[in-house]
Order: C-alpha cells, then sequence, then structure tokens
C-alpha cells in the first residue's frame, strides 16, 4: 500500500505552515543542544559528588580493615554514619553478587556506577532500581559486606530538570511572541486575498497595500489590475450606449415610416421584423454591458423569488417555486439585483418556451445561495450543454422553438451574470421532471 504523500498531513493556511516551518527546527536545535549541554553539565556534577561519597566509603572500608573483629567493626561504623549521614552497616556471612542495577533512563545513574566503580574496585554492586530515592551500594570486604544506602540527592543534582523547565518556559513565550509577528505579517496577504476574492464576486472592498515590500508589490499589482478592468468595463459601457443610440435611431426612423405607410402590403411584415431586430438588439446589449456597473446591495432572495413568480404569472406562465434554507439566517445576501432578476427571467422565459412545466427553487446554505429551474421539456444532450451557453447558439433540433425562438442570449447571460457574482452555471437533467435543470449558484 503506498503511503500518503507528506503535503497530506501539513496544514492548508500559510500561517500554521510558516510556523511548522520556522518552529521545528529551532525546536529540534534546541532539544539537542539543551540535551547535550544538560547532559554534560548534570554527569560532571554527579560524578564530582559520587567521588566524595566513594572515599567516605573507602573510610568506611578502610574502619572495617582496621577493626579487630567484626563486632567492633559493625560498632565503629554506627558511630560513623551519623557525622557521615549515610546508613552503614557490616554483613559478616554475605558475600557481593549480581550486576549494577538502575532504570533505562537514569542517565546519571550511569555515571554513578561508572564513577563509583572506578574508585572502589569492581568488588561493589550499586542499586538504583529498588527505591529511585537512595543509592544501595554493597562492597565485599575483608570481613564480610560493607553494605551502605546513601540518599540519592547526595550524589546527583537535586533539580536536575530546572534548566530544562526553565527553557521550555522561555521558549514557549518567545513562540508566542513569535506568532504574533507572524500574524501581523500575514494580515496584509489576507486583506489581498480577500480583495482580490470580492472583486472575483463582483465587489471592490477598499484594500490598502501593507507588509513586507514584496506583499506591498502584489497589493499595488492588484490595485493597478484592478483599476485597468474597471476602466474598461467603465469604457465598453459608454461606447456599447453610444452604439446603442445609434442604432435605435436608424430603427426609430425606419418604424416611422412604416407608419405612415399603413396601405404597404409589406408593412406588417417589416415591422414585425423591425420588432425581432429590436429585441435581438435589446438582447446583444443587455450582455455586452454587462452588470458591473451596478452597485452591490443586500437582497431579500424568497422575496425575489416570490416577485418572480408574480411577474412569470402575468406572462402567462406558471411558475412553481420553493424555498429551502439550510443555514438560519440566511435569507439575505448582497447582490446585483437587477442582472440577477435578468439572469432568472432569462432562465424561467427560456424553460417555458420550451416545456409546458417550469419549477425554480432557492436552496440557501451557509456557502452559497443555489436557484435552481427545471422543466419538463426535452432538454439538452449533454455533449452540447457547454456550447448552448455560448453567445447567440441555439440548437434547434434540441429546444422546440415553436412557442417562439430566441436570440440564443438567455444562457449565456445567466452565466456572464454568475461568473461576475464568483459563481456558476451548472447544466444537467432534472431528476424530477425530466427536461433541463439549471443550477445557478452564487458564493457567499
Amino acid at each position: 500500500m503506498k503511503a500518503p504523500p507528506l503535503k497530506t498531513y501539513l496544514p492548508r493556511s500559510l500561517l500554521p505552515r510558516t510556523i511548522l516551518i520556522v518552529m521545528v527546527p529551532l525546536i529540534a536545535l534546541q532539544l539537542v543542544v539543551a540535551f547535550v549541554f544538560v547532559q554534560r553539565h548534570f554527569e560532571g556534577v554527579t560524578r564530582q559528588m559520587t567521588r566524595s561519597i566513594a572515599r567516605e566509603i573507602a573510610v568506611a572500608q578502610q574502619v572495617i580493615d582496621t577493626s579487630p573483629t567484626a563486632a567492633i567493626a559493625q560498632l565503629r561504623l554506627q558511630n560513623l554514619s551519623e557525622p557521615l549521614a549515610i546508613t552503614l552497616d557490616l554483613e559478616p556471612l554475605e558475600t557481593v553478587s549480581g550486576d549494577n542495577l538502575r532504570l533505562w533512563y537514569d542517565l546519571s545513574g550511569r555515571a554513578l556506577i561508572q564513577e563509583m566503580t572506578a574508585l572502589l574496585g569492581p568488588d561493589l554492586r550499586v542499586d538504583l532500581r529498588s527505591n529511585d530515592r537512595m543509592v544501595d551500594a554493597r562492597l565485599q570486604t575483608d570481613r564480610g559486606v560493607l553494605h551502605a544506602i546513601i540518599p540519592r540527592v547526595r550524589v546527583t543534582a537535586s533539580n536536575p530538570h530546572q534548566l530544562l523547565v526553565l527553557m521550555i518556559v522561555v521558549s514557549l513565550v518567545l513562540a508566542a511572541i513569535a506568532i504574533l509577528f507572524l500574524r501581523n505579517q500575514m494580515r496584509p496577504i489576507l486583506d489581498l486575498a480577500d480583495a482580490a476574492d470580492a472583486f472575483g464576486k463582483g465587489r471592490s472592498v477598499p484594500f490598502r497595500p501593507a507588509g513586507a515590500e514584496e506583499v506591498r508589490r502584489a497589493g499595488n499589482a492588484f490595485l493597478s489590475m484592478r483599476a485597468r478592468i474597471e476602466r474598461a468595463i467603465e469604457q465598453r459601457t459608454l461606447m456599447l450606449s453610444g452604439v446603442s443610440h445609434d442604432l435605435r435611431t436608424p430603427l426609430t426612423r425606419m418604424k416611422l415610416t412604416l407608419a405612415l405607410a399603413d396601405d404597404m402590403p409589406e408593412a406588417a411584415e417589416m415591422n414585425r421584423d423591425l420588432n425581432e431586430m429590436e429585441r435581438m438588439l435589446d438582447a446583444f446589449l443587455a450582455f455586452a454591458k454587462g452588470d458591473q456597473m451596478e452597485e452591490m446591495q443586500e437582497v431579500d432572495l424568497p422575496g425575489l423569488i416570490a416577485e418572480l413568480a408574480e411577474q412569470a404569472a402575468r406572462s402567462g406562465i406558471l411558475l412553481e417555486t420553493s424555498v429551502q434554507v439550510e443555514t438560519p439566517g440566511a435569507a439575505t445576501m448582497p447582490l446585483r439585483e437587477a442582472a440577477i432578476r435578468r439572469a432568472l427571467t432569462n432562465l424561467v422565459n427560456n424553460a417555458a418556451r420550451h416545456a409546458s412545466r417550469v419549477r425554480l427553487t432557492l436552496r440557501l446554505t451557509q456557502r452559497a445561495a443555489n436557484f435552481i429551474v427545471e422543466d419538463d421539456g426535452p432538454g439538452v444532450p449533454e455533449d452540447k450543454r457547454e456550447e448552448v451557453m455560448r453567445p447567440f447558439t441555439r440548437l434547434d433540433t434540441a429546444r422546440n422553438q415553436d412557442k417562439g425562438a430566441g436570440v440564443g442570449l438567455g444562457l449565456a447571460i445567466a452565466q456572464d451574470v454568475a461568473r461576475s457574482h464568483g459563481g456558476a452555471l451548472d447544466l444537467s437533467d432534472s431528476p424530477d421532471l425530466g427536461g433541463l435543470r439549471c443550477v445557478f449558484r452564487i458564493p457567499r
């Protein structure tokens, strides 16, 4: 089984990744340095204190060797125990056996055993495992075994972990300060990301570059790009407004001419052609202008659905509506209301033109508002769904035109409006009605 890549275990956000990259090597280095320093320091202290105790045990051994009898030696050891603060005892009939004992994590105990064995000889056995607060030493002498019990604090430092605790506390304080500074350095990047995300959703929020030089450069580049895009949109809108005026003038003149020539047999047909041209011109201008010049405002989405149902009823369309709220308090969100209304109207009219039953569902979640338009018409083949959303595309073989032909801009306008809000328009088959299902999704 292949192991997952390392990046799957890394945090997704930049701040935790930065902290991880900075802190892990520092912590590892500090642990290694602390271990080496503390181990050497306290091992040296332990060896020095052990040599002092070993000399005292050597004195006790000399007392035993110079005593005429074991009883006298025992008495002298008792008199010697109190001033040395060591429990000394002579076991005449015993012999030293076994191995030196210590716990596996008792690093200072290893130095203690090595030092005492080096000073007192190989006939010494030390037990540090039975009672970790005491040193149980047994030394073979000519009169038996010298049994010495020494408090552990006399041969090792009383607070061997004090330096480690101090280092950990200081490291935590410094890490907290470093994280605060990192958060301050990350804030301009997050502000830039929020401004770019808002601009992608059609909102222009205030943004001022700050932080490090590289972040400022990125922020200034974003502001320049945003200004160029807004200027291009404004120029396009002004140009198309002029084109609209220039095109409507001859159309109006031609309609007036036809109105004065009612007796012409071709007048009615020419009037229909002019009306069709005017309708196509309106649709083209609505698509070309877009909705970027409209200001964002809080829109009551269930209220918008109700208004669309009333508008459809006035047009003779029976529109089924429903509202599904998965997140409380999510009924409103900032939108370009006129653009959203135009996009949904296009979707509803497009469905009504090719079907007898149309349903509009509003599904509100914490992350998005989903407008779902479904019908029971012939639908659109899966391989044609991307093509049908291109401007001026009409799939006559897939969608019946008996109820009036469009100009092929309804889906294109809806997709353009969705994208200008940072969303998308997805086409699929309706599982309930069997026709086309359009999901108009706007993220929050």
